[in-house]
């Protein structure tokens, strides 16, 4: 490894082990040997970090051996806010345009979006966006039409609602997931 990763590991299996019931049934040896051997993974898993997603497991190991990790800070990651929903979206707007688009951001992470049905999995293992909201994979359908979908949670519950594309919000950015298949213990 060029780069020296022991501080985020450390930070990592920290928040592993506080949030045991994201994850029960995977073991931190096999994540961390896994991260340790694979420097794709902490590069993308440093830039969650530095951009507030405070990256977590959440979930099982799936049949062909994956896990996930999701942005879980509480509150949208402060790192990635005020952006619209796509270049598409960037390129229309006029006035204020933002740095970016949530879109681009994620690319540039190496992160997919969260889309609904994984948005709602992450509300399962705690209270998330209950200040702040989080843009979500928009189905083609919706976006032809020019919107873009977000989600949050109040009162309770998680809602999903629709904007223009080319929105942008200080309170509204997006969560994101990197999908790790994992290796042996050594």
């Amino acid at each position: 490894m060029n780069t020296d990763y022991s501080e985020l590991l450390a930070k990592l299996e920290k928040r592993f082990i506080n949030n045991i019931h994201r994850h029960k049934s995977i073991d931190w040896r096999l994540v961390n040997n896994t991260l340790f051997t694979n420097t794709q993974y902490l590069e993308t898993l440093s830039l969650m970090e530095s951009t507030g997603g405070e990256p977590d497991i959440i979930g099982n190991v799936d049949n062909e051996g994956y896990c996930f990790v999701f942005d879980c800070s509480q509150e949208t990651p402060l790192g990635r806010r005020s952006l619209c929903y796509d270049n598409e979206a960037l390129l229309k707007r006029k006035d204020s345009k933002p740095s970016s688009s949530v879109i681009e951001a994620a690319n540039k992470i190496g992160i997919d979006l969260l889309n609904e049905e994984q948005y709602r999995l992450l509300q399962g293992f705690g209270l998330f966006d209950e200040k702040t909201s989080s843009w979500i994979q928009t189905p083609k359908e919706v976006r032809i039409l020019g919107g873009a979908l977000f989600c949050d949670r109040r009162y309770n519950r998680v809602f999903t609602y629709h904007n223009g594309a080319e929105s942008y919000y200080s309170s509204r950015v997006f969560r994101g997931l990197l999908k790790i298949k994992l290796g042996k213990i050594i």
